[in-house]
């Protein structure tokens, strides 16, 4: 991101002519407005990514409680196989925010850590799309990181073009939803969950 501003000479004209090229043959550089709105969006990062841990955590603690769901993938759980390497990649300063939570969090509890889970929903496909129909906060699409909240169905979306045989190799079954959690009321996101996950059970009585 940015704006690259040169001298009028001879040598950075014909480098200018040269990025413009790469600019309109690629299509990857962004515009000087983009890049202003990632500077203004810039100093909110940090209250952003401290909403989307905690929201995170409150919604992968959700899924972990219920009986619908077979498998949760959130290194923030103390229950994640690789718990123990999501602490140890925290800067010190992520740590001193995390133990200084109201609710006690430290390297041997659940903490918030991102806001992107994946689960594994019993009942495959057919559980996966009442889920995905089913939530009112969560839009059905494939971004990430944004400040809404997101969900979406690898097998059929993001990895559609891979064969099944594949995607069961690498653990994209059809049960699989990946949620990219936003910075609404943490409360309100917990309760989409669970009312979805409650439209699965009936549906599938």
């Amino acid at each position: 991101m940015g704006a690259l501003i040169f001298p009028d000479t001879p040598f950075h004209a014909r480098l200018v002519n040269k990025l413009r090229f790469l600019q309109n043959a690629i299509g990857a550089v962004p515009s000087a407005y983009d890049s202003w709105l990632v500077q203004r969006g810039a100093k909110t990062l940090a209250l952003r990514m401290k909403a989307h841990g905690t929201n995170a955590l409150a919604v992968a603690r959700a899924l972990r409680d219920s009986p619908l769901v077979e498998d949760i993938i959130y290194p923030g759980l103390a229950s994640h196989p690789r718990h123990h390497i999501a602490w140890e990649s925290l800067s010190p300063h992520a740590r001193k925010w995390i133990e200084g939570l109201p609710e006690h969090f430290s390297s041997t509890t659940d903490f918030p850590y991102s806001g992107m889970i994946s689960f594994r929903i019993k009942g495959g496909l057919e559980a996966a799309n009442k889920f995905l129909t089913s939530t009112r906060l969560f839009t059905l699409a494939e971004s990430l990181g944004g400040v809404e909240s997101l969900a979406e169905h690898p097998a059929k979306m993001t990895h559609g073009s891979i064969p099944p045989a594949e995607r069961e190799k690498l653990g994209i079954s059809d049960g699989l939803i990946r949620l990219s959690v936003g910075i609404e009321d943490e409360d309100d996101l917990v309760q989409d969950v669970l009312q979805a996950l409650e439209k699965v059970v009936r549906h599938l009585a």
